[in-house]
């Protein structure tokens, strides 16, 4: 398959069950019909979804994981890190 942007050659991706096409020149992403709605529904449900319980801290352990303290790790939905370059 060729890409309709540069013609490029198009690799497939399954992803859950969704096929993603991806050129591999210009790194363009094409879905079909629904694909994209069936992407954003998956990842509402995965933002929506409660954090599992975090158990306390073992007794004389650090109260911060990893003893880093103010530090958070920025997370994104799968489906941004998709369009990211």
């Amino acid at each position: 398959m060729q890409c309709p942007k540069c013609r490029g050659n198009m690799r497939t991706y399954e992803r859950n069950g969704v096929h993603i096409e991806q050129c591999d020149q210009c790194r363009g992403i094409f879905l079909d019909y629904g694909e994209l709605e069936t992407l954003s529904r998956m990842e509402a449900a995965y933002h929506a979804a409660p954090p599992p319980p975090a158990a306390g801290p073992a007794w004389g352990a650090p109260h911060h994981p990893g003893g880093h303290y103010g530090h958070k790790r920025h997370q994104r939905g799968w489906v941004g890190m998709l369009f990211s370059s």
